[in-house]
């Protein structure tokens, strides 16, 4: 399994590259496959940067760059009605919990616009004096390429407005039903035709295409609309194209209709995935932020299928037997599907899960998916119950069943240890030491880590035919002698689900020696930040498991475990750090790794414990900041921060005295 470091770079990869293809019209993946894709980084490192930024394909030769009037900021999402609500009751409207709550400043309650999310392209129309100049590309928010000539040939492009307005009108390309079915079904969809046509030089089909536009602002003059109502019939007024607008006060209203509307889109002439919702009250200030807080995307449900559980088969790791549903073959985001993901056999329990059942199924980005829940029974279908494996199919042990993890038990079972010495050829990457050499000396009798110090070249030239010089080869890289960190040293005796970005954490919080982490309990662990009760009794056993085989690894002397970091290398060594907003100086990554290299930790949320969180706006109403204030975290801005980190000793023979610390 890849470490949540490895995963969250993965994914941050993954999602530029799709920006990419998207922005140019050449989508790889669905818009649902893309959402999985964010939210599971969005759920693993909530700070990302990437998640923050606008995705912009390669800039189109023949096209100049301009710059927009007003930011094209990116919305937030909610992807289901709990995160929905949890936006609606921070920006004060109306929930079921709370249907008494109104505006603070009027006592009237709240009002907020709901429109279809158009599927298309972004495009700014910019004006002068009521004459259009300017129309330009969403690019990466700031600036983007300008397309004018193509845009006049699109159809709902106002060329001059009935009065002298100066600013930017919003807008989103799209291509209909019927223009995609009759011209461009060569294209695989309508929002990749639209991008695609919309960037070429000679403009051709670019009278294909339709502007329908959903916002406007005077940079002169935030007041220049009362609010989005005012500002949606002077749209209409001067002939707009405009997208279906209606106005809600209570969240479940809102909620209601998102699944009014998913059951009549295939009608519409053009595709929506979702609706946007916004206060009434027009916020030039929120408009122009990075991410505006008083407006989100409430997009549709993922795309599920529906198929029936045929059988259920065991994939074996080392000592983890995971459970992987086969189903009958069923399309979902464009591929066919015939095997899903089952986690574990707590799951399985929970959703009453049997051989015959029909279930939920979907899809997560390019890794297998997975069975969310049971579908509606079929009439007298016949299911029967799902077996799980007993014994150990290697050393016929009797197999732990611990809900989360069904697991072989045996400490001396072969694949255990054959997957163990894996991990730590891995770790240490002895690329010499190949699966196949490997596998032919576990079954000569090599079964634990220690006895690959043990080895000889003479030995080493009776396996895969192997001549000397490439046994000495593989024999001076197992004996080079290496310094591990505690991380990495624990990392390398494969504690089943347990990664080294895993024990950073441990070591971090103060257990930074073999002694200490011997010496600590269960609950010790699993206080650590980010741990818990499953992940600590792992850690815990393994210690204890791996105990005499650890010592005779480090009695060889050719592996040593680093010295922990003193406080005098490391000054701010058990203080931990949360940044919110954007920092001027630098960027949040090498922020986060100033603090890491003086024994810091940073931290993606609020939490107790909190040595500090860092925001360019410390009187923000945002929800860090509030969390902080009600937690009696300081709050300090990036001046502050620059001092607190410069003001640590830079040289260990020379600390300063009386630091803040």
């Amino acid at each position: 399994m890849p470490s949540k470091q490895e995963r969250i770079k993965k994914l941050e990869q993954q999602i530029q590259k799709y920006q990419a293809s998207y922005y140019i019209g050449e989508a790889e993946i669905s818009d649902g496959e893309f959402d999985l894709l964010w939210d599971e980084l969005k759920n693993l490192n909530p700070e990302s940067e990437i998640l923050k930024k606008i995705g912009t394909g390669p800039s189109v030769d023949g096209f100049p760059k301009a710059k927009h009037i007003i930011p094209m900021g990116s919305q937030d999402k909610a992807s289901n009605p709990q995160e929905f609500i949890e936006w609606a009751r921070k920006n004060g409207m109306q929930t079921e919990v709370d249907l008494s709550l109104t505006d603070k400043s009027n006592g009237l309650t709240k009002k907020f616009i709901v429109q279809y999310k158009l599927d298309g392209a972004s495009l700014e129309l910019q004006f002068n004096d009521g004459v259009l100049i300017r129309a330009v590309t969403r690019g990466d928010g700031i600036t983007g390429d300008e397309i004018t000539n193509n845009a006049r040939r699109m159809k709902g492009c106002i060329k001059k407005l009935a009065v002298p307005f100066t600013g930017g009108v919003r807008g989103e390309v799209i291509m209909t039903h019927d223009v995609w079915d009759s011209k461009y079904r060569d294209k695989a969809n309508c929002r990749n035709a639209a991008n695609g046509i919309m960037r070429r030089k000679d403009g051709e089909g670019c009278e294909d295409l339709t502007i329908i536009v959903y916002d406007a602002a005077d940079p002169e003059n935030d007041r220049f609309f009362k609010d989005e109502l005012q500002k949606f019939k002077w749209l209409k007024q001067q002939n707009f194209n405009t997208t279906e607008t209606k106005t809600f006060t209570k969240a479940q209203e809102i909620i209601a209709y998102r699944d009014e509307v998913a059951a009549q889109r295939d009608k519409l002439p053009f595709d929506i995935d979702g609706l946007v919702v916004k206060d009434v009250d027009t916020d030039m200030s929120d408009l122009r932020k990075a991410r505006p807080e008083k407006q989100i995307a409430f997009k549709f449900e993922l795309e599920t299928a529906f198929s029936i559980l045929k059988e259920v088969i065991w994939s074996e790791s080392g000592a983890t037997y995971t459970p992987i549903g086969v189903i009958e073959p069923v399309r979902l985001a464009g591929t066919t599907v015939k095997r899903a993901n089952l986690n574990n056999p707590d799951m399985i329990r929970s959703m009453g899960l049997k051989i015959g059942s029909a279930v939920s199924v979907v899809k997560r980005g390019e890794i297998i998916p997975k069975i969310e829940g049971l579908a509606p029974e079929p009439v007298n279908v016949k299911t029967t119950e799902i077996e799980f494996p007993q014994i150990c199919g290697v050393c016929n042990t009797g197999l732990t069943d611990a809900g989360t993890r069904l697991y072989c038990p045996n400490p001396a079972c072969p694949k255990r240890l054959f997957h163990r010495l894996e991990k730590w050829v891995s770790v240490l990457d002895i690329r010499e030491l190949g699966v196949k050499l490997l596998q032919q000396l576990f079954d000569k009798g090599v079964r634990q880590i220690s006895q690959l110090y043990k080895l000889k070249e003479d030995e080493l030239s009776l396996y895969d035919r192997m001549g000397d010089l490439s046994a000495a080869k593989v024999i001076r890289h197992i004996m080079t002698k290496r310094e591990l960190t505690l991380a990495s040293f624990i990392a390398g005796f494969d504690f089943e689900g347990i990664a080294e970005t895993t024990m950073e954490k441990i070591v971090t919080a103060g257990f930074d020696t073999l002694e200490k982490l011997r010496s600590a309990c269960t609950a010790d662990l699993a206080a650590v930040y980010g741990l818990g009760d499953i992940t600590a009794s792992v850690i815990f056993d393994g210690l204890k498991e791996c105990k005499k085989e650890m010592d005779a690894v480090l009695k060889t002397g050719i592996i040593s475990i680093a010295a922990p970091p003193s406080q005098e290398t490391q000054p701010l060594r058990g203080k931990s750090f949360c940044f919110t907003g954007e920092l001027k100086s630098m960027k949040r990554g090498e922020a986060e790794e100033k603090i890491k290299a003086l024994g810091a930790q940073a931290k993606t949320s609020v939490v107790k414990g909190l040595s500090y969180l860092v925001t360019n706006d410390p009187s923000s109403g945002s929800s860090k900041n509030k969390k902080a204030e009600d937690l009696g975290i300081p709050i300090i801005d990036e001046v502050e921060f620059i001092a607190l980190i410069t003001s640590q000793p830079k040289k260990p023979d020379k600390p300063k005295q009386g630091e803040l610390f």
